[in-house]
């Protein structure tokens, strides 16, 4: 290979013949540099690339972290308030639980009903064959305790359910029912059937009860409830009241100083309906008593000392 080498200054030229390594060395320096520089260039600037794209990965996973981070922390709270309510309601079904087994304990020593039909102190009893369901899902331990005291509250809730009909029949019952003493202070002075007459000293018929009170203005009480249908004077026995229980009982009250109903007027058992005193036949004041059943006077002895359970 020759070189021709041209000076502009003196217009002279000088030749220069490349053999061997030389003509070797030359054609690296023309071809492979280029190449070698252009190879590390795109060395490096894949390198920049590689970690600018490692940046950007980082940044987007450091994000993501973040952001489950923040799903977790969301998580945990309405997990805890959840879990702060439930344990406020089993409390809750806990206190309601003990009350109604006081109660129900307390309803069925007062109504003398059977301990065994209502014993509010056992699980009440219950059976069947087991059926797993089709979606079994494993529930945490407060949760199975939340249900199994609501299923007792639901428990004892039908049996105070049917504790209350019960109660409210037998009351019912009671309230109409003829029993008791027509006062509340005094005593029986005189009894039903035959005695002397307190007038004429003969033997004579008695179809009451005569309650002594030993004053004039004491409370004389309905016996049972009903419907008042006399209030007025009658001969023989003064100031009195009637009342017609149904079922066909009625009582009678007389020799009153005052009365404190009118007839068609709903009483009620207990209730006050007249002042005792000493009008019509009679030698002091007292309460004449008398039960009438189906038309018929009967002895009040077996009313007065009942007692509706």
């Amino acid at each position: 290979m020759k070189i021709i080498i041209v000076d502009d200054k003196h217009n002279a030229t000088r030749s220069v013949v490349l053999k061997g390594w030389m003509r070797a060395a030359l054609g690296f320096c023309l071809l492979g540099l280029p190449v070698l520089l252009g190879y590390y260039g795109y060395q490096i600037g894949d390198s920049r690339s590689s970690r600018l794209m490692k940046d950007e990965a980082s940044l987007a996973w450091a994000e993501s972290l973040r952001d489950q981070k923040a799903d977790l922390e969301r998580v945990k709270q309405e997990t805890m308030t959840q879990l702060q309510a439930l344990t406020i309601r089993l409390a809750s079904l806990q206190a309601r639980l003990i009350r109604l087994d006081a109660l129900g304990e307390r309803l069925t020593n007062v109504t003398g009903l059977d301990d065994g039909e209502f014993d509010f102190t056992r699980e009440p009893s219950v059976g069947g064959p087991e059926v797993a369901p089709d979606d079994l899902i494993q529930l945490p331990d407060f949760i199975k305790e939340i249900d199994r005291l609501t299923q007792q509250v639901e428990s004892r809730q039908q049996q105070l359910n049917l504790l209350d009909a019960i109660m409210t029949e037998r009351q019912g019952l009671s309230a109409f029912t003829v029993s008791g003493r027509p006062i509340t202070k005094g005593y029986i002075s005189s009894s039903f059937g035959r005695r002397l007459d307190p007038f004429t000293g003969k033997p004579a018929w008695h179809q009451g009860v005569d309650f002594a009170t030993g004053r004039v203005g004491a409370d004389v009480v309905a016996v049972a409830a009903g419907v008042v249908t006399f209030a007025g004077e009658k001969s023989g026995y003064g100031k009195m009241v009637k009342i017609d229980h149904g079922n066909g009982f009625e009582t009678l009250y007389a020799h009153d100083k005052e009365l404190l109903v009118k007839p068609g007027e709903v009483v009620k058992k207990g209730q006050l309906i007249a002042l005792t005193g000493s009008s019509g036949r009679s030698t002091g004041p007292h309460v004449h008593f008398e039960v009438h059943k189906n038309g018929r006077v009967v002895d009040p002895a077996s009313y007065i000392h009942s007692t509706i359970r």
